[in-house]
């Protein structure tokens, strides 16, 4: 593995990656923005509830890496960050569209990632989806693997390597067992439940106001 990126790594870089394409006019990202991104309640598997704190240790881990700088914008203090991805690998705009959504929302068969990436770039044709994981598997430094076939599925999957949590695809592999603790009283359940809606509701709310005030500036 190239970088061997943790879970919030992954879904900080994928983030950067997804609002350079659907929001052009908004990127490079504040921290505020980042962490709405980052805890969006769509395309986001799992869906997340990190505070800005944490997504700023996210990507300044990824500065560490050289795949993200920060930068500051003309006449503002405020610190935005982007994404360095093309200084590390010379990708195609649907390498790109397809690592992204796998970085956002982890393994996925060709017919998923054809739909799910079709705001970044629109494939013709899910050949056209499987030439383009094929030239990212093959390169000198691969950056997808295609799983090994679950029982009853019948297309296969595919799993971005820039990350350190890649499914196993040997099937001979000994399953390793986990003592679970008892599970938590209903209220407790409950509870984690409500906190992760309000967070991810709260940063949908932030991302939309963004949205709108770059909208007003574009009347301003």
């Amino acid at each position: 593995m190239p970088f061997a990126l943790n879970a919030l790594e992954t879904r900080v870089l994928g983030c950067l990656l997804e609002k350079e394409r659907h929001t052009p006019e908004n990127y490079p990202l504040s921290l505020h923005a980042l962490t709405a991104a980052c805890n969006q309640s769509t395309n986001r598997e799992p869906v997340s509830g990190y505070d800005e704190k944490v997504v700023e240790a996210g990507v300044n881990a990824l500065r560490e890496k050289k795949l993200a700088s920060v930068i500051f914008g003309a006449g503002s203090r405020v610190q935005k960050y982007r994404h360095l991805l093309l200084n590390q690998f010379e990708l195609q705009p649907p390498e790109v569209a397809l690592l992204c959504v796998l970085l956002l929302r982890g393994p996925q068969t060709p017919g998923e990632l054809r739909i799910r990436a079709e705001r970044m770039f629109a494939f013709p044709s899910l050949e056209a989806v499987q030439n383009s994981l094929d030239d990212l598997a093959i390169d000198a430094t691969p950056l997808v693997r295609m799983l090994e076939q679950r029982p009853g599925q019948k297309e296969r999957r595919y799993a971005q390597l820039l990350s350190t949590e890649v499914e196993s695809t040997d099937p001979s592999a000994e399953p390793v067992l986990v003592f679970a603790p008892p599970p938590p009283e209903p209220a407790a359940v409950e509870l984690a439940t409500a906190v992760q809606e309000i967070a991810a509701l709260k940063a949908e709310v932030a991302q939309l106001r963004e949205e709108f005030a770059a909208f007003r500036k574009q009347f301003e």
